[in-house]
Order: C-alpha cells, then sequence, then structure tokens
C-alpha cells in the first residue's frame, strides 16, 4: 500500500476484461485464412510469423499478437505481403478483430457496476485498434461505464510506454498512484509502473503467475477479485 486512496482503475481490454484465448485465438485462424485468400498452407505459414500455430489453433507464449498493436503485427506480415500496403494490411487485421467473439472474463455489467459504485473513475488502455475495442464493448454493454477508452491509434502510443495511462489521468483528473493499471501481459504491467500507478495482474491471458509477479503489486486469477483486494487497501 501507497497510503494514497485508489481513485482510479485503468482495464487492458484482451485478456483482462475477456478471455486472451477465446477471443484471439478465433481472430488469428480466421484473419489467415482471409489473408491466405483460402489457402490453409500459407495460412499456417503466414501464422510462424506471428507466433501462432494454425493446426493446433494456439499462440505461442512470445507471439507478437498477445501484447502488440496492429502496427507490429502488420509489420511482422509485410515481407510477405509484398504488394499489399502497410495500411491496407493494418485495415484487414482490425477489421476481423472487430469480428472476434468475446468471453468475459467475469460478467462484466455486474463487476463494473460494482466498481462504478465506489466512485471510482475507470479507463481501459489496449493496444488493440480504438475502432475494434469499441465494438467489443459496445457488444459487451459497458461502454458507458468508463470514462475514458484509449486504442493504439487514438494518439497516447501504445503499452509498455505509459502514454495511455497518462491519458486517462489527464481526462479524469486522477493522480498516478491513486490509480491501479489492470493488466494480464508484462506491457500492462511496465506501463503501469512506468506510470507511478499500483500494478494487478491478472491471469486470464497467456502469461504466468511467476512472469507477472516481478511487476505486480499482486497477481489474482481474474478482474473478479478486484474489489476485495481494493477492500484491503483502504
Amino acid at each position: 500500500m501507497n497510503g494514497v486512496p485508489i481513485r482510479g482503475i485503468i482495464f487492458d481490454k484482451d485478456g483482462t476484461l475477456f478471455d486472451f484465448g477465446t477471443t484471439w485465438e478465433a481472430w488469428a485462424a480466421a484473419f489467415l485464412l482471409r489473408a491466405a485468400a483460402g489457402d490453409r498452407a500459407r495460412a499456417a505459414e503466414l501464422g510462424k510469423q506471428i507466433g501462432f500455430d494454425f493446426t493446433t489453433q494456439a499462440f505461442a507464449r512470445d507471439s507478437i499478437v498477445i501484447a502488440g498493436t496492429p502496427n507490429d503485427i502488420a509489420d511482422a506480415l509485410a515481407p510477405h505481403f509484398p504488394g499489399q500496403s502497410h495500411a491496407a494490411l493494418v485495415h484487414l487485421l482490425n477489421e476481423e478483430a472487430a469480428n472476434a467473439p468475446q468471453a468475459e472474463a467475469v460478467p462484466l455489467v455486474p463487476f463494473l457496476g460494482v466498481l462504478r459504485s465506489r466512485d471510482l473513475k475507470l479507463g481501459v488502455a489496449t493496444n488493440d485498434a480504438e475502432a475494434p475495442a469499441l465494438t467489443h464493448l459496445h457488444a459487451a454493454g459497458v461502454v458507458s461505464f468508463f470514462d475514458f477508452i484509449a486504442g493504439s491509434d487514438s494518439g497516447y502510443g501504445g503499452k509498455p510506454a505509459p502514454g495511455q495511462l497518462l491519458g486517462f489521468c489527464a481526462e479524469t483528473g486522477v493522480s498516478p498512484d491513486a490509480v491501479v493499471m489492470v493488466g494480464d501481459s508484462l506491457h500492462d504491467l511496465r506501463a503501469g509502473r512506468a506510470a507511478g500507478m499500483r500494478t494487478f495482474g491478472v491471469l486470464t491471458g497467456l502469461a504466468t503467475q511467476s512472469e507477472l509477479a516481478p511487476f505486480a503489486d499482486v497477481v489474482r486469477p481474474d478482474i473478479g477479485h478486484l474489489p476485495t483486494w481494493l477492500d484491503q487497501q483502504s
């Protein structure tokens, strides 16, 4: 505890508000098959470039998709699409991302309602692009709970840099030392530490407890454990 009451929480989206595997394994399979024009062998080769096994439908632990931005993913794929612009690749990535299925880590409406009842400011900082992020949050019926939503293309940069998190503080008037960053990846937690926030790690992504622990004030199975932890901080 740092003695400052918590007044704000900023969440990562994928792997935090939503289970990572359910969303992005389906996205990767659909995107790769589309990008390969239905050629499954080519889709498998493209999958290797982004750390995704098309046969087993699983990500490698160091996949660029886990914490990278659409621009990062497009950069990795660009050499294999010499006739396609970077912007066109990003557009395709974002279009398929908007269609990706979402599995809530916990039922989000009641969970976020509890946090709102505590007069906390809430935000989302994702390395996904803003448009698909809003699509996912609208589909879950939770956009109205958030005071701030930023994607990697919203003008604040992407994680692990702290720009999005500091943007949340500027927008809400809450100082960083009164905010908790909640995320499933090292990019999330490093961004939180760089912003001067407390950090709450969750295991609904691909990172393990031992990987997150050095960068987190606490690691819990999912965001449903956050209210109890907040009670312990007061």
